[in-house]
């Protein structure tokens, strides 16, 4: 029996594990033939109390979200994956990922990086990977390394 994955959701926000999420999504899509849907959920409660007095950091984010998923988009064209979707939203990311997100793109498969966070913001408000681990329907690989799959 062979598995194969057909819409894959990598969730992406600039970091380091997001950047290994995304190249080892690449290489399961390419593998599988299979859609790669490229996400970033821009956090609002993170910049609410920020943006009273700087209107523009919406917009910032917008802008940065944009850049990035198209950057990563084109590195995946390139790798030989046919079909790639960009998502930018606003929202909980925990949320949106795992049930919005993921059913709207009938996602068989969520790459997420683990956890960025501190212990202490840990502690406090969970980790995003780790509420997407418990909630989703799917299959979801949380990504430590920037080691190659095998074949």
């Amino acid at each position: 029996m062979t598995l194969k994955y057909n819409q894959i959701l990598v969730a992406v926000d600039g970091s380091k594990e997001a950047e290994y999420a995304f190249k080892k999504s690449v290489s399961i899509a390419a593998r599988n033939n299979a859609t790669l849907n490229l996400i970033n959920i821009i956090d609002t409660r993170s910049f609410a109390a920020i943006e009273a007095y700087d209107r523009s950091i919406a917009e910032r984010a917008q802008t940065f979200a944009e850049d990035l998923l198209g950057g990563y988009k084109k590195e995946a064209l390139a790798a030989g994956v046919q079909n790639v979707n960009v998502v930018v939203d606003y929202g909980s990311p925990k949320t949106m990922i795992s049930k919005d997100i993921a059913k709207k793109v009938e996602a068989d498969l969520i790459i997420c990086g683990a956890t960025g966070l501190n212990a202490m913001e840990r502690f406090l408000i969970g980790s995003v990977s780790e509420y997407i681990v418990r909630s989703a329907t799917c299959d979801v690989l949380v990504v430590r390394t920037d080691e190659p799959l095998e074949a």
